[in-house]
C-alpha cells in the first residue's frame, strides 16, 4: 500500500515560505466564496413554475400528496435517490448523501425546510432498506405516479439502452435507468406549490460533506485510476479493512454511481 508520503513526494518549505503559499491560495478562495454567493443570489431570482399535477406518494404515513410532504413548512427540498423497483437495495452513492441527510433535518427545519428523499421503488423496499441503514429521514415512493419522469430522473430500461436520454438539461448517455438529482419547492400563501430550481450529476457535490472533507485532505479525493469517480463508496455497513484503500471499486448494478461525470 502507498503511504500518502510515497505518493504525493510534497516539496518542503520553511514555515514562512509556506505561509506565503497558503496566503496566496487563500486569495483564490476568498474569490470561490465570493463567486458562489453571487451564484446563490442568482440562483434565488430564477423564475417559478406552479405544480398543476397531482402526486400521490406512498411513505410511513400512508399516502401523502406533494403539500403532504412539505411537512408544515413552507419549502421543500427532494433528494431524488436512486433506488429502482427491481433494485434490491439503494445506489451506494445516494446513500452517502443519506448519511449526511438526518443531521441536517432539524436545521433545515428552524429555516422552514424539509428536506425528503424520495425513489421509485415501491415503499415495502425503501422501508426495509432505510431501516438497515439506520436512517430516520422521510423517505416516499413514488411508484405509482410520474413524479420521477417528469423531473427527469427515471427513464424505461429500453430508453436507457436505447442511447442518449433528457437528463442534466440535455441529452446524454446515462448507464441506468435511475438517475440522482433534487428538486426544490416553494408553497405560498395560497397554498399553490411551485418549483424554483432542480440541480443534477456533479451539481448534487454540494451534498457530500465526505467530499468536502476530502477536498481538504492531501490526496484530495485520490480517484485516479479508478473505473469511474465515486467507484470506491460502499453502502456504510460494508466496509471492511481490507476496502480502505481500493483501487477497483464495488460491483454496481448501474454502471458507475451517482454523479460521475454528469
Amino acid at each position: 500500500m502507498a503511504t500518502a508520503a510515497s505518493k504525493l513526494e510534497p516539496k518542503v518549505v520553511p514555515p514562512a515560505e509556506w505561509l506565503n503559499a497558503r496566503v496566496e491560495l487563500l486569495k483564490k478562495e476568498k474569490e470561490l466564496t465570493h463567486l458562489r454567493d453571487e451564484l446563490n443570489r442568482q440562483r434565488q431570482e430564477l423564475p417559478w413554475e406552479k405544480i398543476e399535477k397531482n402526486y400521490i406518494f406512498e411513505s410511513a404515513k400512508g399516502k401523502e400528496s406533494l403539500d403532504d410532504l412539505f411537512g408544515g413548512r413552507g419549502q421543500l427540498i427532494v433528494y431524488h435517490f436512486m433506488f429502482g423497483p427491481e433494485w434490491k437495495e439503494g445506489c451506494p452513492s445516494c446513500s452517502m448523501i443519506g448519511d449526511h441527510i438526518d443531521g441536517s433535518v432539524p436545521h433545515l427545519a428552524a429555516r422552514d425546510v424539509r428536506l425528503v428523499a424520495v425513489s421509485r421503488a415501491p415503499y415495502a423496499q425503501i422501508e426495509a432498506f432505510q431501516k438497515r441503514m439506520g436512517w430516520k429521514f422521510h423517505w416516499a415512493s413514488s411508484f405509482a405516479n410520474d413524479f420521477n419522469r417528469d423531473y427527469h430522473v427515471s427513464v424505461t430500461k429500453q430508453e436507457a439502452e436505447a442511447g442518449d436520454t433528457y437528463y442534466n438539461y440535455g441529452m446524454r448517455k446515462f448507464p441506468s435507468d435511475e438517475r440522482p438529482g433534487a428538486s426544490v419547492f416553494v408553497k405560498d400563501a395560497a397554498g399553490n406549490i411551485f418549483h424554483t430550481y432542480s440541480v443534477f450529476g456533479r451539481g448534487l457535490e454540494l451534498a457530500l460533506g465526505v467530499y468536502n472533507w476530502l477536498d481538504i485532505a492531501p490526496k484530495g479525493r485520490n480517484e485516479e485510476g479508478l473505473p469511474w469517480p465515486m467507484a470506491w463508496v460502499r453502502h456504510h455497513d460494508k466496509y471492511e479493512p481490507k476496502d480502505l484503500v481500493d483501487t477497483k471499486g464495488p460491483e454496481s448494478k448501474t454502471g458507475h454511481n451517482c454523479c460521475a461525470g454528469q
